[in-house]
C-alpha cells in the first residue's frame, strides 16, 4: 500500500502547476484517492455568509482559549509557575543531553560569511584588568597540584581554527572565526583526576573522569559550569583570537570559551580559573533561573 501511494505522490509532482488544483483536468485529491466531502453548490451570498460564520466561530474559540491561558497564568500561584518553568527547562536539558553526540559537528562556514560580534555581557569584566598580569589557575588535576598557566603555555598547545555560528540566548546570531586550543587538547596536556589517554577513544569518555568543569573570571564576578561531555566536543575551544585578531578586552581577552553547541551565556570571557569536579558547579545565569545546560 505504501509503494502505491509513493507512486501516486510521484504522479502529483509531475503534474503541471495549473492541474494540481481543483478545476484543472486532474488534481492531487483525485490521484491520491483522498476522501472529500463536498457541499451542494452555493450562490455567492450564501457562500460569503457561511465563510463569515465559520471564521467568526474560529476567532471566538481562539480568543477565548487565549484569554483563559492569560488569566489562568496570572491567577496561578508563583510556586506553581516556578515548577512549570523549571520543569520545562529540565525537560529541555534532558532532550539536549540525549540528542548530544561528540561526533555531531555544527556547520562550519567560509570566511565570507563572517560577521561582527556585538559587545554583550559584561558581567565579571571588572575595570583595571591588565592582560599582562593574567594567569590561568587550573585545579582538580591528576597531579594533585594546582597550576598557574600563562598565555605562552596555552599557545604552545595545538592550534585549531573554526568558523561557526555564535548564538545568543536573546535571539540573535552571527558567524565568527575563532582560533585557539581545543579543550580536549588542553586536558590531554593537563589531565584532570582519573583521566588517561586511549588512542581508541578520541573523545576520552573515561569511567571515573571528573563529571564537570567549573570556570570563572579572575574577579569571580562571572562563572559557568559545563558538563564534561560537552566541553570535550572537538568544536569547544579555549579561544584567544576572534576574526583573525587577538581578543579585545570587551570580547574576553586574553582567553575565553567558544562553542557552536552552547548559547553565549556559557561561553565565558576572560577565564581566570578552571576547576575539574564531580559536583555540578554553580552557573551565573543558572542561579537566576536560566537553563543550566543552555545547549541548542
Amino acid at each position: 500500500m505504501s509503494d502505491d501511494r509513493d507512486i501516486k505522490t510521484d504522479e502529483v509532482r509531475e503534474l503541471p502547476r495549473e492541474e494540481k488544483w481543483p478545476g484543472g483536468r486532474e488534481n492531487t485529491a483525485n490521484i491520491l484517492d483522498e476522501p472529500r466531502e463536498l457541499s451542494d453548490p452555493l450562490d455567492d451570498k450564501t457562500a460569503n455568509r457561511e465563510m463569515f460564520r465559520r471564521s467568526r466561530r474560529g476567532f471566538l474559540v481562539g480568543g477565548a482559549a487565549a484569554l483563559i491561558g492569560i488569566f489562568g497564568w496570572r491567577w496561578m500561584p508563583d510556586e506553581t509557575k516556578y515548577k512549570l518553568l523549571r520543569g520545562t527547562l529540565e525537560f529541555n536539558e534532558w532532550v539536549s543531553q540525549n540528542l548530544y553526540s561528540p561526533k555531531r559537528l555544527a556547520p562550519e562556514y567560509t570566511q565570507d560569511h563572517v560577521g561582527q560580534i556585538r559587545v554583550n555581557g559584561m558581567e565579571g569584566m571588572s575595570e583595571g584588568f591588565d592582560p599582562a598580569d593574567w594567569k590561568l589557575a587550573v585545579t582538580g588535576l591528576n597531579s594533585g597540584q594546582d597550576l598557574f598557566l600563562t598565555m605562552d603555555d596555552v599557545r604552545a598547545l595545538p592550534r585549531t581554527e573554526m568558523t561557526t555560528e555564535f548564538k545568543c540566548i536573546e535571539g540573535w546570531s552571527v558567524v565568527l572565526h575563532w582560533a585557539g586550543v581545543r579543550f580536549s587538547d588542553f586536558i590531554e596536556r593537563y589531565p584532570p583526576t582519573n583521566y588517561f589517554s586511549d588512542p581508541r577513544d578520541h573523545f576520552q569518555h573515561r569511567h571515573g573522569l571528573s563529571k564537570y568543569v567549573s570556570m570563572s573570571t579572575p574577579d569571580g564576578g562571572y562563572f559557568v559550569g559545563w558538563d564534561m561531555e560537552s566541553i570535550l566536543h572537538p568544536q569547544t575551544l579555549l579561544a584567544y583570537e576572534l576574526n583573525g585578531q587577538p581578543l579585545t578586552l570587551e570580547h574576553g581577552a586574553p582567553l575565553r570559551i567558544a562553542s557552536p553547541l552552547k548559547y553565549g551565556i556559557k561561553q565565558i570571557k576572560r577565564i581566570g580559573r578552571i576547576e575539574f569536579t564531580d559536583d555540578r558547579p554553580k552557573d551565573y545565569w543558572g542561579e537566576q533561573g536560566y537553563d543550566w545546560y543552555s545547549g541548542h
